[in-house]
């Protein structure tokens, strides 16, 4: 578990640096779609497997993420990447995040989230699916869930670098 979150913490940081990086490169916003379920929130899935879901959310100026909770995961960290944004945590009042931030949540914690600048934003929602320990882990000759995860990080690094 604790190098479950050690490597949240590493993922969260590494996306963090490289979307600051290619923030300035990001196309200017699209228009609402027709049929959205938060008109201006585009969520796309990057990663999606069983121990870990990794998604990028983008939200056009004055978005908003309906408040909501997920309960088929472990973890939650959201982190913004780009813009202006806000979110509330469960009962708390709603907190500004910067890009880089990140805010931790338990399975089931309710939260909502907008975009209160004029220009775009993004943040990244990483979930843990399931929380890992040495006990999880498959026959010693094959690799264990850590090297699995670090393999997909890689993964979703070599996408921004193609942008």
């Amino acid at each position: 578990m604790r190098a479950c979150c050690q490597f949240v913490r590493l993922l969260v940081c590494v996306l963090s640096v490289s979307m600051a990086a290619t923030a300035s490169a990001q196309p200017p916003g699209r228009p609402a779609a027709a049929g959205e379920a938060d008109p201006g929130v585009r969520p796309t899935r990057l990663i999606d497997r069983d121990e870990i879901r990794v998604s990028r959310v983008e939200l056009q100026p004055g978005a908003v993420r309906a408040v909501h909770a997920h309960d088929d995961v472990e973890y939650h960290v959201w982190t913004p990447v780009v813009g202006t944004l806000e979110i509330t945590i469960g009962s708390d009042q709603p907190v500004a995040a910067r890009a880089g931030q990140a805010f931790f949540m338990k399975r089931g914690t309710r939260h909502g989230f907008r975009n209160t600048g004029t220009a775009p934003a993004a943040v990244f929602e990483i979930f843990v699916k399931k929380a890992t320990t040495a006990a999880d882990r498959r026959h010693p000759d094959q690799p264990d869930q850590a090297d699995a995860l670090a393999l997909q990080l890689e993964q979703v690094l070599a996408m921004f670098a193609a942008r």
